[in-house]
């Protein structure tokens, strides 16, 4: 009894030991992670004068709104451009996909698998392969300069990745539900509706958070496509802060943090069902 006594304590004792080391290399991680973002935010709150080199870490004397107004006042309109971009886009490929997904898994047909495999090669063609047959498109279906021709491009590029989120997540769908849907006269979309869309809520997730990512931060397309400085995407108005002799470091950083806020509020309100989702797609149900 004595010597299980000892074990048993010596094993509650590693068991700490080994939190505690897990939570001080998580804590080091995170320190290392969040000094970038210490820094831009505090220097948005500085005046340009008071940014440097050597005084990078210091908070600045008085809390007023340094670059961050006008930083605002600059990509304000970027920003609505951008947010009328990611969301219809978002929105779109994500909804093809989960009807390409459904296809796929649940009523296969001859050739389905190598249609399948010729979709997801369009997960590996690098944006600038195809910048000039893209533009030739676009400007025969009188697309080109428009916000439109750009929610086109980024829903056309999402499919893959949308497709092959939601097959993995049908196909882990028992068969049984179709069976029974089958019997009560339940089409094709009919099950699609009813059935299958109302389970897809974490596929929905996964993907919504993936695309709206991809879009957001997306810099080379809205370069491209859309040639109106006014109603280019955030991301190419960021960059276009940096432009000039003189750079405004309390400005950039500024609009770093603006740019940058809309993505980590949902990873953040929408992170746990994310996570589930990702697991409710790789498991067999």
């Amino acid at each position: 009894m004595a010597t299980q006594r000892i074990d048993t304590t010596t094993d509650a004792r590693r068991g700490r030991l080994a939190n505690i080391a897990i939570i001080a290399i998580l804590t080091v991680a995170m320190i290392v992670y969040l000094i970038p973002v210490y820094v831009m935010v505090i220097t948005g709150f500085k005046a340009a004068a008071d940014v440097s080199l050597s005084q990078m870490w210091r908070l600045p004397d008085t809390l007023d709104s340094g670059g961050y107004q006008q930083a605002w006042d600059r990509l304000s309109p970027n920003l609505a451009t951008s947010f009328m971009l990611a969301i219809p886009a978002t929105i779109l490929s994500g909804f093809i996909g989960a009807v390409n997904g459904y296809l796929l898994s649940k009523w296969k047909f001859r050739g389905s698998d190598v249609l399948f495999t010729l979709l997801l090669f369009g997960m590996f063609i690098p944006y600038q392969s195809i910048l000039i047959p893209l533009i030739q498109f676009l400007d025969y279906i009188n697309l080109y300069g428009t916000l439109p021709g750009l929610i086109l491009v980024h829903v056309v590029y999402g499919l893959p990745l949308t497709t092959l989120i939601f097959r993995n997540y049908f196909t882990n769908i028992p068969g049984e539900i179709l069976e029974a849907a089958r019997v009560d006269g339940a089409g094709v979309i009919g099950i699609f509706w009813r059935i299958m869309l109302p389970l897809s809520l974490p596929a929905f997730v996964v993907v919504g958070i993936f695309q709206f990512t991809n879009i957001w931060n997306d810099f080379l397309f809205g370069l491209v496509v859309i040639t109106d400085p006014n109603d280019q995407p955030v991301t190419v108005a960021l960059n276009n802060l940096s432009g000039g002799f003189a750079v405004e470091w309390n400005v950039l950083m500024a609009g770093a943090v603006i740019a940058a806020l809309p993505t980590a509020i949902i990873y953040v309100l929408l992170g746990r069902f994310f996570v589930r989702g990702m697991l409710a797609g790789s498991m067999k149900g």
